[in-house]
């Protein structure tokens, strides 16, 4: 194969990946659990401020906020005894830990498990303390999403208020257990 013909194979080949890699990260924008929330209510979640981050089933997880939520957070909100306000949202992703190949005393996120969502919206979910819930699996073979189901771990009701039973505990904290991690 002469230079001209290699540098068109490899731009091809390059545009094709591009294609792909986007295609996979617009695709999970097209998910919805039924009768519940979209991931695309939560486009540009990867770049919200970080809440808190936790240890739970043997997973990490990082919790994250839109700056809505975020400056409830810093009014002193739930503690302060007021909701949070309307079109606040989390997000909480999940990794399988793995120890640091460059430095073995920590661990670190391996490969994601999924991604959970939260939003408040009175309107939609004024029968689940006003917030709506979703869950979407992570699967690193094909790069993908999925929204929860009963077969999860844990299981899915796979709709919007899958996570009221497990956040009616923290009822008096408007339905969140996460703190606003001091910096």
């Amino acid at each position: 194969m002469n230079r001209k013909h290699l540098l068109t194979a490899l731009t091809a080949a390059v545009i094709l990946a591009q294609g792909s890699a986007a295609f996979a990260a617009d695709a999970k924008y097209a998910l919805k659990v039924p009768s519940g929330l979209a991931f695309s209510e939560f486009k540009g979640y990867e770049n919200w401020q970080v809440v808190s981050a936790s240890e739970d089933g043997g997973k990490l997880a990082v919790i994250l906020a839109n700056p809505a939520m975020i400056n409830a957070y810093r009014a002193g909100v739930p503690g302060n005894g007021k909701p949070f306000p309307e079109g606040s949202k989390m997000a909480k992703i999940h990794w399988t830990p793995k120890k640091l190949e460059t430095f073995p005393a920590a661990t670190v996120p391996g490969a994601q498990h999924d991604v959970d969502f939260m939003v408040k919206d009175n309107k939609r979910f004024g029968d689940s303390g006003g917030w709506g819930y979703a869950e979407f699996e992570y699967d690193a073979a094909s790069s993908s999403f999925a929204p929860g189901t009963l077969a999860s771990t844990p299981p899915q009701g796979n709709d919007a208020k899958c996570g009221f039973a497990c956040h009616s505990i923290v009822k008096s904290r408007d339905y969140v257990f996460t703190d606003y991690g001091h910096r």
